[in-house]
């Protein structure tokens, strides 16, 4: 019979996420494709360090292991191609991750074969795959460099911006380019009316799900908490408030910034990523918490 992706969260991971590749990376860039190829078979047996996003693939294999049914899947995606990932799979191995699928596609474009894998969610430091992925529907960040990580495997925590991420960017585009007070009539005038989706609402749903079955047949500590994290504050508080409602969504701890840093709430709440739309936020928050950037669809 033939496995089925049908009702579980793909998680599609670069390789250059999942290890520290950074070293490796420098070596395509510098000195070509034929270099990076010879290093990467000549340390085929070295293992790689863990990467940005590795403690939370970790711990969302993690929640496989905690009822009968599996809930999600990872799949390594890498335009390497299968003679350079020895040492990729590896390292998976030597870390005991259950990981055993791959799209290794030797220099052509990933995003052809993410809705071939069912991917929910795509994460990489390549700009041009995630907007490629972005363009074509599916959840996808790229990443920021960040030396802080949440190792707990026990309970997964993400953050999310909202507009533009968890909600469409209509109304972040009237902020953009009629300001504040334009921004607040308007959502003002539309508190009643639910926001539209924006590319990560459907990932956020899944994740609700996983946390409702959880919560049925558990007592123990929810293995998954969320957070929103938005620069929104009073009067446009409301209409976030009726949709994650209209939803039937449930976040866990939300924070109406009003333009403050996030950073400090960031620190706080510690979560294994926190995904936003905008740059300045990212940058500033990848100091202290791993971070991936949510591009607009084109």
């Amino acid at each position: 019979m033939a496995y089925s992706l049908d009702d579980l969260l793909v998680i599609g991971i670069s390789s250059r996420a999942l290890f520290d590749l950074e070293h490796e990376n420098r070596i395509f860039e510098g000195e070509g494709l034929n270099a990076f190829r010879l290093h990467q078979i000549a340390n085929e047996q070295v293992i790689l360090k863990p990467g940005v996003a590795f403690p939370l693939v970790k711990a969302l294999l993690h929640l496989n292991t905690l009822q009968k049914e599996r809930r999600v899947e990872v799949v390594v995606m890498s335009r390497n191609s299968s003679e350079t990932s020895l040492r990729i799979f590896n390292s998976i191995s030597h870390y005991g991750m259950d990981i055993t699928r791959a799209a290794l596609t030797g220099g052509a474009p990933l995003s052809p074969y993410l809705k071939a894998f069912q991917i929910g969610l795509f994460l990489s430091f390549d700009e041009q795959d995630v907007q490629a992925a972005i363009n074509s529907g599916i959840a996808a960040a790229m990443l920021y460099p960040s030396q802080s990580s949440n190792e707990n495997e026990e309970q997964i925590r993400i953050a999310f911006d909202g507009d533009a991420v968890l909600f469409s960017d209509e109304s972040e585009r009237i902020y953009q380019e009629q300001g504040l007070e334009a921004f607040e009539r308007h959502e003002r005038e539309r508190a009643i009316q639910p926001l539209a989706e924006g590319p990560f609402a459907k990932l956020l749903k899944t994740l609700a799900q996983i946390q409702q079955q959880a919560a049925s047949k558990s007592n123990a500590a929810p293995p998954l908490r969320t957070a929103l994290v938005t620069a929104r504050s009073s009067p446009a508080h409301e209409r976030v408030i009726r949709t994650l409602r209209a939803w039937d969504i449930v976040i866990d701890e939300t924070f109406f910034m009003g333009g403050i840093h996030k950073a400090a709430v960031l620190e706080a709440f510690r979560p294994h990523m926190f995904f936003d739309d905008q740059h300045t936020h990212c940058a500033r928050a990848s100091e202290v918490v791993p971070t991936a950037r949510v591009p607009i669809r084109k």
